[in-house]
Formats: structure tokens, sequence, C-alpha cells
């Protein structure tokens, strides 16, 4: 059996895997999904939170654990679960990108975010004054970007549960070396009818960043939703 360590994205917390954990847990893996700084029941002030910050989290976690771990990011947590990586390589088993960022080093996620012209989310991102944080400046539009084929009743919980992104992890370049983060063995599960991280994004970034094994689901950016069992299935038949 294996340890999970599931890393949310931007907007989210560990509530956003409430569907999976438990057919994980189900086949004996211990699954851990924390809150980040600043998201869920963690009150740290957005305008203290850096990628560190997100990164000691997940060591922390990591490092109490008796094995390696498969470590998964969803979407931002992408970031996350790559710069972690270069700092605990030989504490990880494997990483998994789903539906995420998958940066070269000194590549910042806010940069390739731009560039995605397929995505949503760029016309309707708005930014604090302070520019500390960020957030979808209609909420109309969160179904749409993150959640196009999930029940209404998910769309709701997942709405009123959304929190202010802080903004300088995604302007932090990652800093990864081949010594560390290169020797982890990485794996992409893509989502098909994205509109949040698009499928066009995802391919560009794969071919930038080659992985031992890709998977696509018929989903939108968020299959923990729509597509637990399957995504729960891919989860444990990749590595």
């Amino acid at each position: 059996m294996s340890v999970y360590v599931l890393i949310h994205g931007s907007w989210h917390a560990g509530w956003c895997w409430r569907k999976l954990v438990p057919l994980l847990e189900k086949d004996g893996h211990r699954v851990y999904a924390p809150d980040l700084p600043g998201h869920g029941s963690d009150k740290t002030p957005t305008s203290e939170i850096f990628l560190q910050s997100y990164v000691e989290t997940v060591c922390k976690i990591i490092d109490a654990q008796d094995e390696p771990v498969i470590l998964v990011g969803h979407s931002r947590g992408g970031i996350v679960i790559s710069q972690t990586a270069e700092e605990r390589a030989r504490r990880i088993k494997c990483l998994v990108y789903l539906a995420a960022f998958l940066l070269r080093s000194n590549e910042t996620m806010i940069q390739l975010a731009i560039e995605d012209t397929d995505s949503l989310i760029p016309s309707n991102l708005a930014f604090s004054e302070d520019r500390s944080h960020h957030f979808i400046k209609d909420a109309a539009m969160i179904k749409e970007i993150f959640y196009g084929d999930c029940s209404e009743q998910d769309v709701d919980q997942a709405t009123l549960n959304f929190v202010p992104e802080p903004t300088r992890p995604i302007e932090t370049p990652l800093a990864l070396t081949e010594e560390n983060y290169g020797q982890v063995s990485r794996y992409y599960i893509g989502t098909m009818r994205d509109r949040a991280v698009s499928p066009m994004l995802q391919r560009r970034m794969i071919a930038a960043q080659p992985c031992q094994k890709v998977v696509w689901m018929d989903s939108s950016h968020s299959p923990f939703y729509s597509k637990p069992n399957e995504l729960a299935n891919n989860l444990t038949n990749l590595p």
C-alpha cells in the first residue's frame, strides 16, 4: 500500500478531495489532504504567504512518514509538488500532476497562465489593491471555469468554500535541479474539457517536461468531483 499526499489548487483547500480520499483509503492506502497556508482552516494572511510556505507545510507531512510518498498536485498544486521534490527528492516515490502546472526551473506559474489563451481564467481574474491576493471577479463564471461536468451540489459547496488566492507563490520562479527534482519520476493526468488549465497548455508543458506516463480524462478541471472513481483508478495504476 502507498502513502498519498494530495495538494489542492488555487482558491481550494483539502475539502476538494472529499470524494477521492475514502476511495483510496478503502484500498488500504494512507491519504493526507492538507489545507495549505491561507486556505481552508488555515487563516494565515495572504500577504504573509510565499511558495516556500506551501513547501514547508508539505515537507512536514512527508518527513513524518516511514516510507516515500506519492505526491499529487492539482492545478496550482503542481508548482508546490515540484518545488517540494527539489527539497525532498529521496522521500518521494513519484509526482503526479493532475491538470497541473508542470513548470521548468526559472519559470513562474503566472507567466504560463497568462499565455494560456484557451483558458477562461485570465479574462476573469482580479487582484486586490495591494496585489497580495487574486480572485475570480465574477462568481457566476466559477462553474464554467472549474466544474463544467460537476453536479450543482458540488459546485455550490465548492463556491462557498473559495478563498482569496495568495499572489506571491505564482509569481515566484521555480528553482529546480536535475540532481534533485530531476531524479523523481513524473506522471501526468490531463483533463480534456478543461477551461482553467487548457488541454493546449497541458500538452505544451508535458512536451517541455516529459513524464513517464500521461493519462487523459474526459473531464473538466475537477475530476475529483465529477469522476472520482476513474481518478482513483488512474492514480493507483500510474506508478
